[in-house]
């Protein structure tokens, strides 16, 4: 599960593009930031996608990439042009194709690799959807299917494109928009597959383009429902529609790290069977199997686009740094996987992560001001530096010496509360299948 967010530059503080996105897996399921330098391809070679081979196009571009470590594809990223794209699995009542394919994954790095501009990925999607369909299995651990949506963006406009099987629908953006687990398109888009309300007036969904609604036709209501898809849109949307005209990397963030109208400074993810929020957290049950392993914040100038990212887990616990393509990724260790690895940023990070889940109220509130104030100065230099690649190195390092302070802050304070036991016994089975050292 997945919250994206865009706002065009009409509603910035700095009339400037933003683009966010968590990546939403399941908690071993590593998340693995990836730099691929543009290529030149022999005519007529072929490109392996995560499970299927297709025909390789004669120049790809360099695309910054972030995605779980076991598939090909990403769940975000962005390419050298500036388009950016982020995707959110969709439940829907077209039958899913369990047969290995292109998933959603897949689609969005080969837009980010072949299109210059938003528009231009959006239609290289829905013809590779009419081409190949959508299929295969979409879990790390736990087998999943779904179809996909997407928040494509670049520097002057950005679509939402939402598909069920080869079916599709698509609307501009006019100013801010978010997407999560759902179907959000009713009855009016831009652009569309010839074949989306024949289909479901053939399947009896509807009896004519009079009473057509996409997402009341074709979403399937138990796992639309119990995403809680529509609870996490509304929120995100609340959140940036309340700083319409003053939205900044910071607010996006913000909305990226947020735990509910509600949430205090006692606020603890520990509690309930599904409790879940744009900053998601995993707990004991079939509704709580995922959590935040990424995010990213673009800042899409024609010019230059800065793209904050975490490469770690939980957001709320995370620093958002400056990366950009055409510099240098900072050293961040082997590709992580499955399993703890001390040398890869995404599993260190953990620790702290982990640590902080034991006791999250008092522990969170060691190191969050501290966390803030350094993320901060790492923005403000992003945007006046003369040297990305050190820069971002720079940002990189400072990060992991933070966090290592945390971790040595967090380890010895005692325990001020009493986890439920059903969320013990899930983070004690999620850490002992990962092999992480004793918290």
């Amino acid at each position: 599960m997945c919250d994206t967010v865009v706002a065009l530059g009409n509603v910035t503080a700095d009339g400037i593009t933003l683009f966010g996105k968590n990546s939403d897996r399941e908690p071993n399921e590593a998340h693995q930031l990836l730099r691929v330098p543009s290529a030149d391809h022999p005519l007529g070679s072929p490109v392996r996608c995560t499970y299927l081979e297709i025909p390789q196009v004669a120049h790809t571009y360099e695309v910054l990439l972030a995605k779980p470590f076991w598939m090909w594809g990403a769940e975000m990223g962005a390419n050298e042009h500036g388009v950016t794209i982020g995707n959110e699995a969709v439940f829907t009542r077209v039958p899913y194709d369990k047969e290995p394919g292109l998933i959603g994954m897949d689609f969005l790095r080969l837009a980010l690799e072949r299109s210059k501009t938003a528009h231009q990925a959006l239609t290289l999607i829905t013809q590779l959807l009419e081409q190949y369909g959508q299929g295969g299995n979409c879990g790390f651990q736990h087998p999943l299917y779904y179809h996909n949506s997407f928040i494509i963006a670049d520097p002057r406009e950005a679509w939402v494109l939402e598909t069920a099987g080869k079916q599709w629908a698509a609307v501009q953006v006019k100013d801010i928009r978010t997407i999560s687990n759902g179907i959000t398109i009713g009855r009016e888009w831009d652009e569309a597959s010839a074949d989306l309300v024949p289909y479901a007036i053939d399947r009896k969904w509807c009896r004519g383009r009079d009473d057509f609604h996409f997402a009341r036709c074709y979403s399937d209501f138990v796992y639309t429902r119990f995403s809680y898809g529509r609870d996490r849109q509304c929120r995100t949307t609340d959140l940036l529609a309340a700083q319409k005209g003053r939205l900044t990397p910071e607010s996006f963030m913000r909305a990226l790290r947020d735990h509910g109208p509600r949430a205090g400074r006692d606020w603890s993810p520990a509690p309930g069977l599904n409790t879940v929020t744009v900053c998601w957290h995993a707990g004991f049950g079939p509704i709580r199997g995922s959590q935040s392993v990424g995010a990213v914040v673009s800042h899409l100038t024609p010019d230059v686009q800065t793209h904050f990212v975490t490469g770690t887990s939980a957001p709320c616990t995370s620093i958002f740094k400056p990366v950009w393509l055409g510099a240098e990724l900072p050293d961040i260790g082997p590709d992580p996987t499955g399993t703890y690895d001390a040398t890869t940023l995404f599993w260190r990070h953990e620790v702290l992560h982990r640590a902080t889940l034991r006791d999250y109220a008092t522990r969170i509130a060691l190191y969050q001001e501290e966390r803030n104030e350094l993320e901060r100065r790492l923005i403000t230099g992003a945007f006046t530096c003369a040297d990305r690649t050190a820069y971002a190195a720079q940002c990189f390092a400072e990060a992991e010496q933070a966090t290592q302070c945390w971790i040595e802050c967090v380890r010895p304070f005692d325990l001020s509360t009493h986890q439920s036991l059903l969320y013990s016994i899930a983070w004690r089975g999620f850490n002992r299948s990962a092999n992480l050292p004793p918290l």
